[in-house]
């Protein structure tokens, strides 16, 4: 029943068009509108075969709204010409390619103004559909794809031949989209190991701009589906050619912004986060080495210096020179400024290993000479791109080379003009100020401040201004020379002067510096010539140095000297007699070899000897250590010389008679000494 009410519909349609009937046709008009807006897949099928479909495109020519009859079917009659660059044997997959097209005319063009939303989205499903029908019956045909590539590399092909070839692969790659994702990488590995790479590289060779363009949206394809296809290839030997032939477009003006297609794919392909580790060392190492010098050249040339050396421009001829200046667009050059960007931020470590031998920095500041003002933003971008990586090597290069000042020069030179040049260069400094960079704070202030000074009604030179007043006040400058200094030392690796000096010194002192030799006034070292002795008095030197090592922890040595000077002496005399009686009493024999110990004079005060008064001497000590000791600290570190020198005592070699000690030939203690220097033996 429906296919006679299609097919009588139709029958009414040719007989109203032959009788030239308005009416008529207005009115088949709306009912065929009327059966699409229905939105039935089944309906569809119907009425968008290959019986039906002519008919159905021609009756919707007749729009009562429309001013004129719109003539869709002698479009697709005289300039849509289906063109099969290899036979295709289905007659089913070329029915389905006819109807794909046909369907997207009606939906984009004949219906687009009455069409709703669920309609249009049916009829994408059925083109959807179709596509996917189409690719998955051509990839499956061993057959047809072979004889594509066949044709695609023989050299009898003629070159129209050629492109009609690489236009249908192009369209056959973009319907592949219409595929699951796994029959799409498995399709796209098949037309690699086919050679389709081989086929794009003699394509971006040749000097049609429009055949060239197809090449790269081929490459973009790859790179969308999957990248490592295109990178396993460009690491080859023969993929090598490719990628010189992808710089050499990036900077080559094919028109209609072609050159951005090119360096969408160097991006895709320079990616660091997608490589792998061999993919990614291959590929940057080819880059930077072997092109990286070509991008340069072109800015370099395009901006030349003031004054030119001659060793510079030994690559290039003063004719071809010329001709890049002339030739080169301002686009490509932006373009060049953004792929190094990139570059700066996914591998770091190439900015001192390829940027700053050889002067890249310098060589892109060049394009702050340009008349363009985007082109000028585009060095200022780069620089901020480099100073985000908070290198101080880095750093110290762009403050010893100068390289801010052309960026200053260009701010300057743009005044007061609000514009983005403007914004960009307050926005360099303020992230200057921000990070807190001492070294380059120092350098623009001190180096460029005479001409940024009226620019100060400007809250960010203010600021700038004021950052560098107070790193100043705070002693910024201790952990950095002076920047003209620093601008001017060529030797990295030279010794800072204090470090020589450390190294040079001959230093004879004690490694350690105890607390209590501050209080030692009256101490002098002995010669570092003394007369031997025996080993006797080397023990005794000895244990008489260890009791130095033994300062008061819990209190200041200066506070505790104060508070034992203030006692009266009478107490002081009375601890340096009991300690002499002590050290008397344990030793009995005389040895003269001990005696040499002693340096200082006795002391002579008109008391009597140690020995002659042991009990009034330490009735007389209990009595001052009570009265001493005020505090826990001075009673613990009496306590300690007392024992410290017992020990010492029982240790000597030899002893000593309480006669001896108590003449007053040879005194104990210095009347000057503190009791640590009469324990010690100093």
């Amino acid at each position: 029943m429906q296919q006679d009410f299609f097919r009588k519909l139709m029958e009414l349609f040719r007989r109203c068009e032959d009788l030239e009937n308005i009416d008529g046709l207005h009115m088949i008009f709306k009912i065929v509108k009327g059966i699409i807006l229905l939105n039935s897949t089944q309906i569809f099928e119907r009425i968008f075969s290959d019986e039906f479909i002519m008919d159905i495109i021609g009756s919707l020519e007749y729009d009562p709204e429309a001013p004129h009859i719109q003539h869709h079917r002698k479009f697709l009659k005289e300039h849509v010409i289906f063109k099969e660059a290899v036979p295709i044997k289905d007659r089913t997959v070329l029915s389905k390619i006819h109807q794909t097209y046909r369907v997207g005319l009606l939906k984009d063009v004949v219906l687009a103004r009455v069409l709703d939303e669920a309609t249009v989205a049916n009829l994408n499903s059925m083109i959807y559909a179709n596509n996917a029908f189409v690719v998955s019956v051509l990839k499956d045909d061993s057959t047809f794809i072979q004889e594509l590539f066949a044709r695609l590399k023989s050299p009898t092909t003629t070159s129209e031949s050629k492109k009609n070839l690489v236009y249908f692969l192009y369209e056959f790659c973009s319907l592949s989209k219409s595929l699951p994702m796994v029959q799409q990488l498995r399709l796209f590995r098949d037309l690699m190991n086919e050679g389709i790479f081989d086929i794009i590289t003699d394509v971006l060779q040749c000097q049609d701009k429009k055949f060239v363009l197809t090449g790269t949206d081929i490459l973009i394809l790859f790179l969308n589906q999957d990248p490592n296809l295109l990178r396993s290839y460009v690491v080859r030997q023969e993929g090598m050619t490719l990628l010189g032939l992808l710089v050499r477009g990036m900077i080559t003006d094919f028109g209609d912004e072609m050159h951005c297609q090119f360096l969408e794919i160097i991006r895709s392909l320079l990616d660091s986060c997608t490589l792998s580790g061999a993919q990614r060392d291959t590929i940057i190492d080819i880059f930077f080495e072997k092109h990286l010098g070509q991008l340069i050249e072109v800015i370099t040339a395009s901006c030349p210096p003031e004054n030119v050396s001659r060793a510079s421009s030994k690559s290039v001829g003063p004719a071809q020179r010329v001709k890049l200046q002339s030739v080169t667009k301002p686009e490509i050059l932006a373009n060049i400024c953004d792929l190094l960007c990139f570059c700066v931020l996914h591998h770091p470590y190439r900015i001192k290993c390829n940027f700053l031998p050889n002067n890249v920095i310098d060589k892109i500041l060049l394009l702050t000479r340009r008349r363009e003002k985007y082109l000028v933003v585009g060095a200022v971008r780069f620089v901020r791109t480099i100073l985000s990586r908070h290198d101080e090597h880095l750093i110290i290069h762009f403050v010893r080379n100068n390289l801010l000042k052309p960026i200053v020069d260009a701010f300057v030179a743009n005044g007061n003009r609000y514009n983005l040049l403007n914004s960009a260069v307050l926005e360099l400094f303020e992230y200057i100020r921000k990070e807190n960079l001492t070294l380059l704070l120092k350098y623009i202030i001190e180096s460029f401040w005479d001409q940024l000074m009226k620019f100060e009604y400007l809250v960010s030179i203010r600021s700038l201004k004021v950052k560098y007043e107070q790193c100043v006040d705070n002693g910024g400058t201790k952990s950095t020379s002076n920047v003209t200094d620093l601008r001017r030392r060529t030797d990295e690796r030279c010794l800072e002067k204090e470090e020589e000096e450390y190294f040079n010194e001959d230093r004879s002192g004690a490694l350690v510096d105890y607390d209590d030799d501050e209080d030692d006034e009256d101490y002098r070292p002995p010669q570092r010539k003394q007369l031997e002795t025996s080993e006797e008095d080397e023990g005794t030197m000895e244990s008489l140095r260890l009791k130095r090592k033994l300062p008061s922890k819990d209190k200041d040595p200066e506070s505790v000297k104060k508070q034992k000077l203030s006692k009266n002496s009478k107490s002081k005399e009375s601890v340096f007699a009991a300690l002499c009686s002590t050290l008397s009493q344990a030793v009995l024999p005389v040895k003269r070899t001990a005696m040499n110990i002693h340096t200082g004079p006795w002391p002579n005060d008109g008391r009597e000897s140690p020995g002659e008064g042991n009990q009034e001497k330490g009735s007389s000590v209990s009595g001052t250590c009570s009265e001493i000791s005020n505090t826990t600290n001075e009673e613990n570190h009496l306590d300690r010389e007392t024992a410290a020198s017992r020990n010492v005592s029982e240790r000597l070699p030899g002893t000593l008679e309480n006669g001896q000690l108590g003449t007053e030939e040879h005194p104990l203690v210095s009347p000057k000494s503190s009791p640590e220097m009469a324990v010690n033996g100093s």
